[in-house]
């Protein structure tokens, strides 16, 4: 049977902080190695290294979490009413339909709630992963982290015109 058909969907508990700041390390650590540098990525993943100010920023959005036999393996946080803040699995259950499984769930949710679009600032590694849901890019970012430069895209989903092609 696939993860996506044995996973499921939670909203963040409390408890979830450092089990997320885990496999947004891992993540970064082990799926951007194509995108980002050794010390790109060890930048990166340092915004877990407090890991109450990284639950607290998980807990100030709107965050769901994905689990498989109750064990969490990925997450996505909406920031305000329209943006997608942080989309990360683990990397054992990468590529067996986990992320899509919590962008699809947070885009119907943003939909639900009158939400008209969708923002994201993808990194390079998740950029075509948006691509294929309709996203579409806007402007090219590059952002300073712990004295380094990593690149992103902007990108947008008109989630009205989804709803009128449904």
């Amino acid at each position: 049977m696939a993860a996506r058909e044995t996973a499921g969907l939670r909203p963040m508990l409390p408890t979830d902080g450092p089990l997320l700041a885990a496999i947004f390390r891992a993540s970064i650590e082990e799926l951007t190695q194509d995108d980002y540098s050794d010390d790109q990525r060890e930048a990166w993943a340092s915004w877990a290294d407090d890991e109450a100010a990284f639950g607290k920023r998980l807990r100030d959005g709107l965050t769901l979490v994905a689990h498989v036999d109750g064990e969490p393996v990925g997450f996505v946080t909406l920031e305000g009413a329209d943006k997608v803040g942080m989309l990360y699995v683990a990397p054992l259950h990468a590529r067996q339909g986990i992320a899509s499984l919590l962008c699809d769930a947070l885009r119907r949710l943003a939909a639900g709630r009158g939400t008209t679009k969708l923002v994201v600032d993808a990194s390079d590694s998740a950029r075509d992963f948006f691509m294929v849901r309709g996203f579409v890019p806007k402007v090219r970012n590059m952002v300073p982290v712990e004295g380094e430069w990593l690149g992103n895209t902007t990108m947008e989903l008109d989630l009205a015109l989804l709803a009128e092609r449904a």
